[in-house]
């Protein structure tokens, strides 16, 4: 036998179903088959009490007058049109002084003598056996009027017992039939039922099969518990394509990470390796050549430092970034002035604008509470990017005050702008707009935005980007201002 694990969710509903009919049919046949025999049992006890009180006052009937062949020709018939067709009286000894039966009826068919005895005068029905034991029998005894004794009435159960036994075989047999036909019915009505749950299948297999974008259709009302099923699938399987897909683009960025540390490190560590190979190998002669190469291994290990420690910076905020900040109260018009002073002096020739933000009105106060070493480092990543990627004397506004609620130091510069290609990915780790640039300096790797933009959000806060072609580029940073609670 199959096990019902095996067994699909269609069948075994049938088969569920089809188990519970048939004993609901069952129970429906021996309940109907028990009431009717009861109510004929108890017309039956109905009679023969009647005949039986009808008999006790006329005793006479039975005892005095012997009953000829004429007399029994008009009692047979009468015997059975009363449905009772067996008398007897019995004398005070118990023992059978006269019993009158149906001529249908054997002797030996008809209950014993000692049988009739134990029948209760208060007339309360027994059954009782055939001398022969081919039959039983319900009888009815009372008192005789007027002399000592006892008339008893009996009439057997084989037409009841019949009765009941063609209810029991009727009901069995309409029972199967109909047990056949609800059961063909409830397979093709669960077969329908179940279609929806058999279009999901195939949307699930195809989506295991790789198609990420397929959907469960809509087989159902959304009301029904198909419908629910079908709605919490299509958002399980957006949220698991959406998975999938920061996964692919999560695994590409970290392709193109540890493509762009490798071409970072690589360039150092070749020209290191070279120069200590030239000066093992002896070619190195004269002293100004060594001088030249170390020159060279100082300045390709400065970059190598300033790497490493960008990227553990990274390392560091990507992890926990909040844990990295020594937060006191601070403004951030101290930085903006000081910024002006590092542009100054990296171009003397530029012309740096100290002035509220959107350059409305002179500077505002901006207050924050924040880690001032972190920001600084913020702003000297925006004005290092101001400073190296506009033309020399190109002028610089430096903003700072407050704005919708929120701090703000922004670094504006009127130099050659981005396209929106560029703008969209100048926050991207090693990402440079002008690949040809000269990779001299660890400001130069692509990490300075990259990581004034984590430093920034792990303020709270954000680095924005205004810019167009040809109109410039305006950095922002915004820090929530202090709670004054």
């Amino acid at each position: 036998m199959r096990s019902p694990r095996l067994l699909s969710l269609r069948l075994r509903l049938l088969l569920l179903t089809a188990a519970l009919l048939l004993a609901g049919l069952s129970l429906v046949s021996v309940v109907a088959t028990d009431q009717l025999r009861r109510y004929q049992l108890d017309r039956l006890d109905t009679q023969l009490r009647s005949f039986t009180t009808l008999l006790a006052q006329a005793p006479a009937i039975g005892l005095d007058d012997p009953m000829g062949t004429a007399s029994l020709a008009v009692t047979d018939p009468a015997l059975g049109l009363i449905g009772t067709p067996y008398l007897a009286y019995l004398d005070a000894a118990g023992a059978v002084v006269r019993g009158v039966h149906s001529s249908r009826l054997a002797e030996a068919a008809l209950p014993a003598g000692s049988a009739l005895r134990g029948v209760p005068t208060s007339g309360t029905a027994v059954d009782l056996d055939a001398a022969d034991g081919s039959s039983r029998w319900r009888a009815v005894a009372g008192p005789t009027a007027g002399r000592d004794g006892t008339v008893v009435a009996a009439a057997p159960l084989a037409e009841i017992d019949a009765t009941a036994a063609r209810l029991r075989a009727t009901t069995m047999i309409s029972g199967a039939a109909l047990l056949v036909l609800l059961t063909a019915a409830g397979w093709y009505a669960l077969g329908r039922g179940l279609r929806p749950l058999r279009r999901i299948e195939h949307t699930a297999a195809a989506i295991a099969s790789g198609d990420l974008s397929r959907r469960v259709p809509v087989v159902a009302a959304p009301g029904t518990e198909i419908g629910h099923l079908a709605t919490s699938l299509n958002v399980m399987l957006g949220q698991l394509e959406r998975a999938f897909a920061e996964r692919a683009a999560s695994e590409a960025r970290m392709r193109t990470f540890v493509s762009d540390v490798s071409h970072e490190l690589r360039t150092p560590l070749f020209v290191i390796k070279g120069s200590a190979q030239l000066n093992r190998m002896g070619a190195l002669a004269e002293r100004a050549d060594v001088d030249e190469a170390m020159h060279r291994i100082d300045r390709e290990a400065t970059r190598l430092t300033a790497l490493t420690e960008d990227l553990l910076l990274l390392a560091q905020l990507d992890d926990a970034s909040e844990g990295h900040l020594d937060r006191t109260p601070m403004d951030l018009r101290t930085l903006a002035t000081d910024a002006g002073h590092d542009l100054r002096a990296l171009d003397p020739s530029r012309a740096v604008g100290l002035t509220g933000p959107g350059g409305d009105g002179p500077p505002g106060p901006a207050p924050v509470h924040a880690d001032e070493a972190r920001l600084r480092q913020i702003v000297a990543n925006l004005v290092g990017n101001a400073a190296a990627h506009t033309p020399p004397g190109t002028p610089v506004r430096i903003g700072v005050g407050t704005a919708e609620g929120r701090a703000v130091l922004e670094v504006a510069d009127e130099g050659p702008g981005m396209t929106a290609e560029h703008a969209g990915r100048v926050f991207d780790r090693f990402y440079r707009t002008d690949r040809s640039r000269s990779r001299s300096g660890g400001a130069n790797a692509g990490l300075g935005l990259a990581i004034a933009r984590s430093l920034a959000r792990a303020h709270d806060g954000d680095v924005e980007l205004e810019t167009a072609l040809g109109e410039g580029a305006c950095f922002r940073l915004t820090l929530p201002l202090p709670d004054r609670s």
